[in-house]
């Protein structure tokens, strides 16, 4: 990557932080709605500390640290770096008040474009994953707001257009798409950026099998509902019907039923459910249960990037600040493969084989994380365009459901 290259998509997604960030005031801003969620002003201070800490700690001269008590506040989970503030205390740091932390991005971005305006290649590594790193947060960003949000009784709207047509046509007929049993190969071929984790590329066995032509709807979840999925435990994982039980859930997260029938929480505020949008907000024991009582199962990790394999990852992202999925068309082929909505995998994350992790704290990056998580794939309406690959690995423990996780169908041929 050029100098000038370099700089140009450093400024591009620093700025699209600020820009998620605007709409907020610093009271949005520096609230956490649970410990699995993190406030606005820490994940602008947090992708700061990256590029802080991993490229101008090592390469600035004469570094000296913008705030020397950011490096515990702001490291997430980099034990080699050192100490940590507690996670689900994220919400109490007051100060420093959101003006600081911008004025902590505006000096460390002075800092690394001077350090890029010179010879770029001894940063360029750290530099891709940091912006990467950036555009993961600006979906966990959006992604906590609207939990945030959705706990605050005048149910605010962080964007005030529309997001799209409310009454939207029924869903398209699903469909089945066929694929042949065979040997084929997953993971990252190498040549271009990717996350250690979706890689060594390595070669698996497929029997034949089918996947839907598209996600699954608002409406067909609405009769799993209606047929009582939530209160028969038959298509329930035992984990999964002890964690109905205790949270007393029978809807997906952000559904509310009223007079005036169902309606759906999003970052446009309370809306009618539109039952020809894709299912959002699922976890994976939800998604399990509705596959069974479907007639059906979720796709392994390695039969969803083997149908994606070649396809060009477009599709309905962040970009169109919408927010919310879009209807499937009915066209041919897998819609909604990329965008819309992450999908969940029958596949625990777990190392493929002769993965190592990096070394250094970045070596953490991923590798520590995979214990009791499942992997979704495609990415959503809230994930940056041109982040994502059909080898990209996202993962989640099976009750995380703020995330925009739906559901795509697969069975065997």
């Amino acid at each position: 990557m050029k100098s000038t290259a370099a700089a140009d998509s450093y400024r591009r997604v620093r700025t699209q932080s600020l820009a998620l960030a605007a709409p907020l005031s610093a009271e949005d801003c520096c609230v956490q709605s649970m410990a699995d969620s993190s406030p606005v002003k820490w994940h602008l201070g947090h992708t700061t500390w990256f590029f802080e800490t991993f490229v101008l700690e090592q390469q600035e001269p004469g570094f000296r640290p913008f705030n020397p008590a950011f490096r515990v506040l702001f490291n997430s989970y980099y034990n080699a770096v050192g100490d940590k503030h507690p996670r689900p205390q994220r919400g109490l740091l007051t100060r420093p008040g959101l003006d600081e932390v911008i004025a902590y991005r505006a000096d460390v971005d002075r800092r690394m474009l001077a350090l890029l305006a010179g010879d770029a290649a001894e940063v360029v590594e750290l530099l891709e994953l940091g912006l990467h790193h950036e555009q993961q947060h600006q979906e966990l960003l959006l992604t906590d707001i609207k939990h945030l949000f959705s706990c605050n009784p005048l149910l605010p709207s962080y964007i005030n257009a529309g997001a799209g047509a409310i009454n939207t046509p029924a869903a398209p007929p699903l469909e089945w798409r066929q694929f042949a049993a065979g040997l084929t190969e997953i993971g990252h071929a190498g040549g271009s950026f990717h996350y250690d984790n979706e890689a060594p590329r390595h070669t698996v066995y497929l029997p034949a099998y089918e996947l839907a032509s598209r996600l699954v709807s608002n409406g067909e979840y609405l009769a799993f509902i209606a047929a009582a999925g939530y209160a028969d435990p038959a298509f329930w994982l035992a984990e999964g019907w002890d964690w109905r039980i205790a949270l007393e859930r029978r809807h997906p997260l952000y559904w509310h039923q009223g007079a005036s029938g169902w309606q759906e929480f999003t970052l446009s505020g309370m809306r009618p459910l539109d039952s020809g949008r894709p299912l959002v907000h699922v976890s994976y024991y939800e998604a399990d249960a509705y596959a069974r009582w479907a007639g059906a199962r979720l796709p392994t990790e390695a039969e969803w990037e083997h149908a994606a394999a070649g396809i060009v990852p477009q599709g309905h992202f962040a970009d169109s600040a919408e927010y919310q999925p879009r209807p499937a068309s009915g066209g041919t082929g897998l819609e909604q493969l990329f965008g819309d909505a992450w999908e969940w995998t029958s596949s625990s994350y777990a190392p493929y084989p002769g993965f190592r992790a990096g070394a250094g704290a970045v070596g953490e990056y991923n590798g520590k994380f995979m214990v009791k998580q499942y992997v979704l794939r495609g990415g959503s309406c809230a994930t940056a365009a041109g982040h994502l690959r059909a080898s990209y690995r996202n993962f989640f423990p099976a009750p995380a459901c703020w995330q925009f996780s739906g559901i795509r169908l697969a069975r065997d041929a």
